[in-house]
């Protein structure tokens, strides 16, 4: 199973990618209008999730799982490969409870029917991404220092 190493390590780079560009552009997003920030969200950022973000986060998911099983005899990369799985579990998690409803909400607004509490909105689902951000740093850490440790490893 050497073969799913790297393309673990892929994906989990990939999985870092869209939720910590979201936390890096999260001070310039917080100054828009409502408006602004509604069509920012309508247009800017339509086909990323299915395009990037679900198919890396679930496919991160599925290699460290397989890795983890494969890995079950020795604690020493197992534990790193857990923290992972967990990790992009959580993601998709917070993606379902924090993103997803947003998504769904912000979908059926239009300029005029712009809520009172948009901004709560707002936080919602820059905090979902934030999560996701730490989530996604950690699980590559865990990823890459077992990959570390397996490599160096006669």
């Amino acid at each position: 199973m050497t073969w799913l190493r790297p393309i673990n390590l892929a994906l989990g780079v990939l999985t870092v990618l869209a939720p910590m560009a979201h936390v890096l552009e999260l001070p310039n997003k917080f100054s828009l209008d409502g408006n602004l920030w509604l069509g920012v969200q309508q247009h800017l950022y339509r086909g990323w999730g299915p395009f990037l973000g679900g198919p890396t986060e679930i496919g991160a998911l599925a290699t460290s799982l397989i890795l983890a099983y494969v890995r079950r005899r020795s604690s020493a990369v197992l534990w790193p490969t857990l923290i992972a799985s967990t990790g992009y579990a959580c993601m998709i998690v917070a993606f379902s409870f924090l993103n997803l409803p947003v998504n769904a909400a912000v979908a059926s607004w239009t300029s005029t029917t712009l809520p009172s509490d948009w901004a709560t909105y707002r936080v919602r689902w820059e905090a979902g991404h934030a999560i996701a951000g730490l989530l996604a740093l950690i699980s590559l850490a865990a990823l890459v220092w077992t990959y570390a440790k397996e490599t160096r490893s006669p």
